[in-house]
């Protein structure tokens, strides 16, 4: 198995600490979403440097040990996606994949659309297109309720102290408690996370993700006119996803040009580190079909 090296960058004027498999300016860069870090890509990073990429997951901004900025609209998406721009350029990355979970994968629908940097592809874990989401929140109360937490996390102060008490207890319960096979989850990764929302400062930086982007921060990428992705595009999608609806893997024609869609049954949000032998192999055989391995 290729070795996994960590090392910091400096990037968009912040200091991005990484993890990094292989070598070259070909990079496919791991964006992790929320509660999680770089360490979720643990499985993935080898994978793709045996494929000929140099794979590289970082800690994104206010997350573990890259910088951790203070101001709310700090995490504004806008920024977000300046970040992947600036790590892929500091890199030297003259080919680029972007592969992506969760709340990273909003950010990199959102590199795409913003066409910051050319990409050879694009795979996105469980998380919709923004088009798509607004239009199945519009369909009814069902996503809505799915997304309660959101609005939850709109309040200052209360979600950090709820979810950092009892040792980040209520950060191990988003893992533990959603995941179908809850093996893979056992206490010394949970304990990864658990010390990454108890740095200081850290469970603000990461939830200020939400409060940033709640009111509008979204809007002009969830629009439907928006023009459609030309980047192959790759689904991986965990069927049992208590936050998100399975509706919202359909209805791709107008927004992605070049889509493929694989779901996973009895497999959670989590699915990466889940069902990381499913994933993988899912990710290798469109990354041969496409072009995009050796």
């Amino acid at each position: 198995m290729t070795e996994i090296t960590t090392r910091a960058i400096e990037a968009n004027g912040l200091t991005f600490t990484i993890d990094e498999a292989g070598t070259g300016d070909r990079v496919a860069l791991f964006l992790h979403g929320f509660p999680e870090s770089r360490f979720s890509w643990r499985f993935q990073l080898p994978l793709l440097a045996a494929l000929g990429w140099r794979a590289v997951a970082p800690d994104l901004r206010g997350y573990g040990d890259s910088s951790r900025p203070t101001a709310t609209s700090a995490y504004r998406v806008e920024n977000l996606t300046d970040d992947v721009a600036a790590i892929y350029d500091a890199l030297g990355a003259r080919r680029r994949l972007l592969i992506a979970h969760d709340w990273g994968a909003i950010v990199a629908w959102v590199f795409a659309m913003r066409q910051l940097r050319p990409l050879d592809g694009l795979v996105i874990m469980n998380v919709p297109h923004p088009a798509v989401f607004s239009r199945t929140m519009r369909k009814g109360a069902g996503q809505l309720k799915k997304s309660w937490y959101v609005f939850f996390f709109q309040i200052p102060w209360l979600p950090e102290k709820m979810l950092t008490a009892r040792r980040a207890e209520g950060v191990a319960r988003a893992f533990s408690g959603m995941a179908v096979d809850k093996t893979r989850f056992p206490d010394d990764v949970l304990d990864v996370y658990r010390a990454n929302a108890l740095k200081p400062g850290a469970m603000t930086a990461m939830i200020n993700w939400y409060r940033a982007n709640f009111a509008g921060g979204l809007k002009p990428w969830s629009d439907a006119d928006q023009p459609a992705i030309e980047t192959p595009t790759l689904m991986v999608w965990g069927e049992e996803d208590a936050a998100l609806g399975i509706e919202l893997t359909e209805g791709y024609g107008p927004y992605v040009k070049d889509f493929t869609l694989h779901r996973l049954p009895g497999v959670s949000h989590w699915v990466q580190q889940e069902a990381p032998e499913a994933v993988n192999a899912r990710l290798e055989a469109w990354l041969v079909e496409k072009g995009l391995a050796g």
